[in-house]
């Protein structure tokens, strides 16, 4: 994602890293995101998978991979779940841009 962030460009969102992985082990990653990119998400820490499952996308103790939108009320405007959002990053930006639309 770090790499095609710009893609969001023009879009009145923030953007978000949600994991189960300690604030350290973010803080670590994040580290390594901003030495290689020059930049980074903000990350969030969600060990007990409570915003995860919100989303809709616990199961068995584990976090599914995807993408959500969530209004600035904390409403979850959609959820999906795909290992391969990221490879599939153009269908990925199409989705988001055409949930956002919809808020206007």
């Amino acid at each position: 994602m770090h790499e095609n962030m710009n893609k969001l460009d023009g879009m009145d969102i923030e953007m978000f890293v949600i994991s189960k992985d300690s604030p350290e082990e973010l803080r670590t990653l994040q580290n390594k995101l901003e030495k290689t990119f020059g930049h980074t998400l903000s990350f969030i820490s969600d060990p007990k998978l409570e915003l995860i499952e919100k989303m809709g996308m616990k199961k068995n103790g584990v976090a599914y991979r995807g993408y959500s939108m969530i209004d600035k009320e904390g409403y979850i405007i959609f959820s999906t779940k795909n290992d391969h959002w990221g490879e599939q990053i153009e269908i990925t930006v199409e989705k988001i841009k055409e949930e956002y639309n919809k808020l206007k």
